[in-house]
Parts: C-alpha cells; structure tokens; sequence
C-alpha cells in the first residue's frame, strides 16, 4: 500500500495492475476501508484489462483523520436539526480526484457503493472531463422527493459502535446484514473477517461520525 497527498490530505491507497489498463477508481462507503473492495475482485478486474485503485477515504483506515474537528452531534440528525459537517461529500470528491493527480490519471472510470457512490456522482458533476464512465451502487441522488431510510435502519446507522472488538463485529454483522435486505444472500462470514481485518487495521468510531454527517 502506499501514501499520496491529495487535496491538502493524505490518502492511503492501493492498486492492482499496470498503470496503461484501463483506470478504474473505486470509492467505499461510510466507514468502509480500502479492504472493503475485496483482494480478489480487484485482481479479476486488473486481469480483465483495468488498473484497479482503491483507497482509504478522509476520515477512514489509514487516511488523514479529522481529530480536530468537534465530536459529531449524531442525535442532531434523528432531531433534523441543522448541524455544520467539518467537510462535505464535494471536498471527499475533491479528494478522489487529488488521488487520481497524484497518480498522474488525467481520467477514469468512477466506480463507487453506498455514500462511495454519493462521492462518485460529485466527482462526476464537478468533475466531468475526469470521468470516462460512472458506476453508482446501492446509493442514492440525495433527491428529497425519494422514499426516507426506514426508521430501523437509521437508528442501527446512529447506534454507537461498541469499543470491544467483538461487540463491535457483532454490531457491524447485524446492520450489513439488515442492509442486504430480504431479497439476497448475505455471506456472514465474509463480513466477520472483513469487519475483523477492519477493527485491527484501524478502529475509528469517530471518523464514521463525521463522514455520516458529511451524507446528511
């Protein structure tokens, strides 16, 4: 893994492949880590013709953290009170293509899931000379004519993760799978690892906090 300045922070990031394929940017999700885009999908995607980059968002693994900024105040959001983000889903867009600078990428394809694809769109409206395809998955626009998160779901997405490695596991298990929904098949035992590897590489409850209301 390495380390690139971008957009006034450090991002840590990986790639998979050689750098005249095909450029595929993969963006993860709220508290999601560069892991989360699984070992063996980026090496198929780099052996089907694509240098895979995926990377540790703001807030996130081994990227800059936003320590000095205020705790988030997460019961503003179930109040809808009005709260003031420390960075905002642009400036986590600014970031991506920060990477793709460094990287010496003039353009790419955007591939981002959940709050990734929330950052994949901004890169894809500020930035569209940056984009050669966008790939939007499980996410949203943000328009406000659209169904709300169910109340269940945004109270799992507020509950404070436990400190406890295994309780924190437990935790994470229970939301991915109410996530996944009725209608998939949930590996639970894949997200146990991941959600492992991801406690013991870098365990950052409050980074989550601020990219959260970044989404809000």
């Amino acid at each position: 893994m390495s380390r690139a300045a971008a957009n006034g922070i450090h991002i840590e990031y990986e790639t998979f492949g050689d750098p005249p394929a095909r450029p595929l940017l993969l963006i993860g999700g709220l508290a999601d880590q560069l892991i989360h885009w699984d070992d063996d999908l980026c090496r198929d995607l780099s052996r089907r013709g694509h240098y895979v980059i995926r990377f540790d968002n703001r807030d996130a693994g081994l990227s800059t953290k936003f320590d000095q900024a205020a705790v988030a105040d997460l019961g503003a959001l179930t109040r809808r009170e009005k709260s003031s983000p420390p960075y905002t889903l642009d400036d986590m867009a600014d970031d991506a293509v920060g990477l793709l600078d460094a990287l010496g990428i003039r353009k790419a394809h955007i591939c981002g899931a959940s709050m990734g694809g929330m950052i994949a769109q901004t890169v894809a409206i500020h930035h569209p000379s940056r984009v050669l395809s966008l790939i939007s998955i499980y996410s949203t626009t943000g328009n406000r004519d659209l169904p709300p998160t169910k109340p269940e779901m945004m109270e799992l997405l507020l509950a404070p993760a436990p400190p406890e490695r295994e309780a924190y596991i437990e935790h994470m298990v229970a939301l991915f799978k109410a996530m996944a929904g009725p209608g998939f098949t949930f590996d639970e035992a894949w997200t146990r690892m991941i959600t492992a590897r991801a406690y013991d590489r870098c365990y950052c409850p409050e980074g989550t906090g601020r990219q959260l209301l970044a989404v809000m």
